[in-house]
């Protein structure tokens, strides 16, 4: 009997009612823009800008429309400049270097390793070349030791921008990540921890990137009004010189997001036990490989990722549809052309120094990936896994 997955691998999490009576009230008063006059004193923005620094417990926030926009901003605020090298993971999506695109500067790509972590050997090595800013994707939740990475860049006066879309409430050796750069972003989109749709968040200890920040951003002269800012006498410096990008965030995004923050180690938790039985069994399937964690990686994994290793790529089609048509969607890194939001270096045409990344391709050839749903059971895992096996079986 041929088995089937009857559930939708793509269901987001839910939206709190709290944050959608508050959306209703926002839509009901008009006042969706989050800069202007608020009879309760405050926008539903900057709220989310003060909850989301103490969460991370950093001094200063700023909420952008997007990751992506983000970590634009972010390499703006680091000074990175047209014509300058950036350091960031081969392994990663493409948002990353599209930002680092937007910014007018050319991404340096870093290896990765067999654990689907940037390669602390190939970082040592290219650390050395001269680029002063290393874009730091966890893609798919997978933290490097972070210890190392910190280590590194601070030998080589390297300023280190973590992208964090996949680790929000994720920490290394007790410390959160996000924590450990000098800036860090996270997004906000649907298939993430927090759920708003769309919306990124910029965070920083450094009242001068901070300020700079939220004037890229697009607050006008209205900085004033943002919930964890740095003094105004900071912005002084920067009001007539920075541009306006009109990045900002709206009210019904932070509104939907904002009680969210609160739910973060109760769906970390989910998310972990049903990662935990499928890589356990997915372990158990003749020619898959998963990745062992580190002890010191407190991950929040929102989807699993693993290695078919007796496929070649050519096969690779074949196996994927099987899956699909049993219900089970699969992501595979290997595809010759992008898929969905699946897309490697390789597909990157605008990016015109290739570089030779050899053990990223050797990994990604033969990388898949599944989401996982905070409504997942142990029996969805198991058949998730037997739908995984018969395909392999064809």
């Amino acid at each position: 009997m041929t088995k089937k997955l009857d559930k939708d691998l793509s269901e987001p999490v839910a939206i709190p009612q709290s944050g959608i009576d508050r959306a209703n009230d926002i839509m009901q008063s008009g006042r969706l823009f989050r800069y202007g006059e608020f009879s309760a004193g405050e926008s539903e923005v900057a709220a989310l800008e003060r909850d989301f620094a103490a969460y991370m417990s950093s001094s200063y926030a700023a909420a952008l429309n997007s990751c992506g926009s983000a970590m634009f901003v972010a390499l703006k605020s680091a000074g990175v400049v047209f014509g300058d090298e950036v350091l960031v993971n081969a392994f990663t999506l493409a948002p990353v270097p599209g930002a680092i695109e937007h910014a007018g500067a050319k991404p340096i790509f870093v290896d990765c390793d067999a654990n689907y972590c940037v390669s602390l050997q190939d970082l040592e090595s290219k650390a050395r070349g001269g680029a002063r800013v290393f874009l730091m994707s966890h893609m798919r939740g997978h933290i490097a030791d972070m210890d190392v990475v910190t280590r590194i860049c601070a030998d080589n006066n390297i300023l280190l921008i973590e992208d964090c879309a996949h680790t929000l409430g994720a920490s290394w050796n007790g410390r959160l990540s996000g924590s450990f750069g000098h800036i860090a972003c996270f997004s906000l989109q649907s298939f993430k921890h927090i759920n708003a749709g769309e919306g990124g968040m910029l965070i920083s200890n450094d009242a001068d990137v901070a300020a700079k920040a939220i004037l890229y951003s697009g607050s006008y002269m209205l900085y004033a009004q943002n919930g964890a800012r740095p003094s105004l006498e900071i912005f002084e410096k920067y009001r007539n010189d920075i541009p306006n990008f009109s990045m900002r965030m709206h009210e019904l995004t932070a509104a939907v997001a904002r009680p969210q923050i609160g739910l973060l180690a109760e769906r970390s938790a989910q998310w972990r036990a049903s990662y935990e039985v499928l890589a356990e069994l997915l372990k158990k399937v003749t020619g898959v490989s998963v990745p062992d964690r580190a002890c010191d990686e407190a991950f929040v994994p929102s989807s699993i990722q693993f290695s078919v290793t007796d496929l070649a790529t050519t096969e690779f089609p074949a196996f994927i549809n099987a899956c699909k048509a049993a219900g089970v969607d699969i992501k595979w890194f290997g595809a010759p052309q992008a898929v969905g939001f699946t897309s490697t270096l390789n597909h990157w045409n605008y990016i015109n120094n290739k570089q030779s990344v050899k053990e990223t391709i050797s990994i990604l050839d033969h990388l898949c990936d599944i989401r996982i749903p905070q409504s997942l059971t142990v029996q969805d895992c198991t058949d998730i896994v037997q739908v995984i096996e018969q395909a392999l079986a064809k």
